[in-house]
């Protein structure tokens, strides 16, 4: 039965993840799936018509992940100096 203190559950859920992952022997094969999903995601975002060249579109994914969490850096110091002028006003 589920707990019904979000904190609690949120416990029970950490602890099987950390047992589930210290009985992994193979921690790669274990994400291989996940990572060769999240790869075609982004192969599918520059390419959606699969037209490319496959090294040109596994370049051009590249670049697209790289771009996407820069923005997402930026977005982050700025939230961070927004935040922090707020407090010094």
């Amino acid at each position: 039965m589920a707990h019904s203190d979000p904190t609690r559950r949120s416990q029970i859920a950490s602890l099987a993840a950390h047992t589930s992952w210290a009985r992994t022997p193979h921690r790669a094969e274990r994400m291989a799936p996940a990572n060769r999903a999240r790869e075609q995601k982004w192969e599918r975002e520059v390419d959606p018509d699969g037209v490319m060249d496959p090294a040109d579109r596994a370049r051009a994914a590249e670049s697209a992940r790289a771009a996407y969490y820069r923005r997402l850096s930026m977005a982050g110091v700025e939230a961070r100096r927004t935040k922090a002028a707020n407090r010094a006003a």
